[in-house]
């Protein structure tokens, strides 16, 4: 039924979807879902928490190693672009502005004590505020996701344009974040 509803969400967003269509597609009773998530609101809800615990899962975080992170992510936005396509709708229509990433707010306050962590060992630029350190490389990971107002990555593209792509990500990340001398 979550597969069902991630894609209903990623195509149509949070207005735009329809339960009975997530009903149909999942062959379940429309009534079920709404006593199993009080809402179409609450569906979303755990759509996009599931599947930013399955991002999160796919891709450890490593502030050591920025410049892979971000080249891991770009593969993961490939594999599963629902994540982009749902924080979009719910950036759109829910949370205009502020945290988007309260439902893992846990995981991303260990990531940006991570952060501080190798910014002390001098592995990460400390000019930079480690609670901007995250959001700068989750923007940077995005360049070609479903979010780019440019060009979006296709799994069908050239195994050389993906390659092409991770490398500028990774210089980037490398030159963004290096700490000075």
């Amino acid at each position: 039924m979550l597969d069902a509803a991630a894609a209903e969400f990623s195509r149509h967003g949070i207005a735009g979807a329809r339960v009975d269509r997530i009903a149909d597609a999942a062959e379940a009773n429309k009534a079920q879902i709404y006593a199993w998530f009080s809402s179409k609101d609450g569906l979303f809800d755990a759509v996009f928490a599931e599947h930013l615990a399955l991002i999160l899962e796919m891709v450890p975080f490593e502030p050591r190693d920025l410049p892979g992170y971000v080249a891991r992510l770009y593969d993961a936005y490939v594999e599963r672009p629902a994540v982009v396509r749902l924080a979009i709708w719910a950036r759109l229509e829910r949370t205009h502005t502020g945290d988007l990433m309260t439902v893992v707010a846990a995981d991303v306050d260990a990531k940006i004590a991570a952060v501080r962590d190798a910014q002390e060992a001098g592995l990460i630029d400390s000019e930079i505020d480690a609670r901007d350190v995250y959001p700068l490389v989750i923007g940077l990971s995005l360049a070609w996701s479903p979010a780019s107002p440019t060009i979006t990555a296709d799994p069908a593209d050239a195994a050389e344009e993906h390659r092409r792509r991770k490398a500028a990500l990774s210089a980037t990340a490398r030159r963004a974040f290096r700490p000075d001398g």
